[in-house]
């Protein structure tokens, strides 16, 4: 492995130059700008936080919907103006965007470099042949490509948790969905290198990991040089967590259909393995659901959540739900507000439905739910979730808890948040604890978002 614990954060050094990285969409995404910063600082660049301050900009993009690269089209107005303040600034696009943009982004003045999700590592080498009007592009998609040897630079502030990457790509093909063409088919990565990135983040002082993938439930490691040798998912996740007791592990996301019961008597085994799931269901009509090819049933689904309430009756499940897919009737929509009421989610990312080129919905079907439409069923799935989110965090008053202490609380600095296992936003009396702390609460009050607590001692 190529970095020890000790360059696990950013190296801030004012005479290097200097790299200003944002990042857009998903915790693939900011894993994957630690991966970026690990290579930079490689090549002698040093992180800024200012962006007025950079020599060399990336924007680390998403694609998943339209609103995402429209705010990235304006952000890249903003970066042309600066070039012609600042000469010899350096701007470069990554990502899934740049992977399905690469002609459009390029032609932009305040671009210079477009570089895809598997491009990453010769980020130095288009950076050393920039010259002039010369633009570089690497957008080339691998079927092996993991980073597995680069350990990430965290770049979050409170030192606590981490996402490790575990495997990368998908191979789904939701209708509806982008990531298979820009991030390629899934690949998994060698599990001995994300034990040794769990426990290089656990010496670094690191309370907490989330184990990454599209699909984490079809993790399937084979050694190349003795096929029988093989890790599956359940497998990695107790070797994970076997790290240490005091290390919390976490995952996302995972399939409905490819979620193992092994996980789910796996995660019972190990207190560290924390209680919460996170299952997107996407829409609770059988007809929207194979429309969207998720290859599974209103009633697998269901299924699965049942199996999840009896081997881990503690356990917290959210979820994601899209408003007014192609086709979608009133009924459908009313399945998907039966099942969340069903299923009882604590929590969801709920979105309209975004069309996105060259999917098999946009080569396929009519998107032909009309904008109010969309917007009205979008109000009451949030609505409803806001209901279920009270109710969820109401059944926890009088409840004791082990919170990890993430930061001090935005309206208060007597007070500090932290998570339950079950993935809850927790407030309590800050008393002598700091970041990194466990603390034992017990829940007095709460609001739809966060659970009230008082310190047990």
């Amino acid at each position: 492995m190529t970095n020890k614990y000790h360059s696990v954060k950013p190296i801030l050094d004012p005479e290097k130059p200097k790299v200003f990285i944002e990042t857009y969409g998903c915790q693939m995404n900011v894993n994957d700008s630690e991966v970026v910063l690990s290579i930079l600082q490689g090549c002698g660049y040093s992180l800024c936080e200012k962006l007025e301050e950079a020599d060399l900009i990336f924007i680390n993009t998403c694609s998943i919907r339209d609103n995402a690269e429209q705010r990235i089209w304006g952000r890249l107005d903003l970066f042309r103006q600066m070039k012609k303040k600042k000469r010899g600034l350096v701007v470069g696009i990554l990502g899934c965007m740049a992977e399905r943009l690469k002609e459009e982004l390029l032609e932009h003045e305040g671009v210079d470099i477009v570089a895809g999700p598997d491009s990453y590592r010769e980020l130095p080498k288009l950076l050393a042949s920039l010259s002039g009007d010369n633009k570089q592009i690497n957008v080339i998609l691998s079927q092996e490509e993991t980073y597995a040897d680069i350990s990430p630079v965290r770049m979050d502030n409170n030192g606590v948790s981490a996402f490790i990457s575990i495997m990368r790509g998908c191979n789904n093909m939701c209708a509806y969905c982008v990531v298979p063409y820009v991030r390629g088919g899934e690949r998994s990565r060698e599990p001995e290198s994300i034990l040794h990135e769990a426990e290089e983040l656990f010496q670094a002082g690191y309370k907490e990991i989330t184990l990454l993938g599209q699909n984490v439930d079809s993790y399937h490691w084979i050694d190349a040089e003795n096929p029988t040798k093989t890790v599956n998912f359940a497998q990695l996740l107790e070797m994970v967590a076997l790290i240490s007791p005091h290390l919390r592990v976490r995952f996302s996301t995972s399939h409905p259909k490819d979620m193992a019961n092994s996980v789910l008597y796996t995660m019972a085994m190990y207190p560290n393995i924390c209680n919460h799931i996170h299952l997107p269901v996407q829409s609770g009509s059988n007809n929207m659901l194979l429309k969207m090819n998720r290859k599974y049933t209103r009633e697998s689904y269901l299924e699965r959540v049942a199996k999840i309430r009896e081997i881990l009756p503690d356990c917290t499940i959210s979820s994601d739900i899209i408003a007014g897919f192609c086709g979608e009737t009133e009924d459908d929509h009313k399945e998907t507000l039966s099942i969340m009421r069903e299923v009882g989610y604590y929590l969801s990312f709920m979105f309209q439905y975004s069309e996105r080129p060259n999917t098999k919905a946009a080569r396929h079907f009519k998107d032909d739910v009309a904008p109010e439409v969309k917007t009205r069923r979008l109000n009451e799935i949030i609505a409803l979730q806001n209901e279920l989110s009270l109710l969820s965090n109401q059944a926890d008053l009088g409840k004791e808890f082990e919170v990890l202490v993430e930061g001090t609380s935005k309206r208060s600095k007597e007070e500090l948040f932290g998570r339950t296992s079950q993935n809850k936003v927790c407030v309590f009396p800050a008393g002598e604890h700091k970041v990194g702390d466990y603390v034992k609460v017990k829940v007095v009050s709460c609001t739809s978002a966060t659970l009230k607590a008082i310190e047990i001692k």
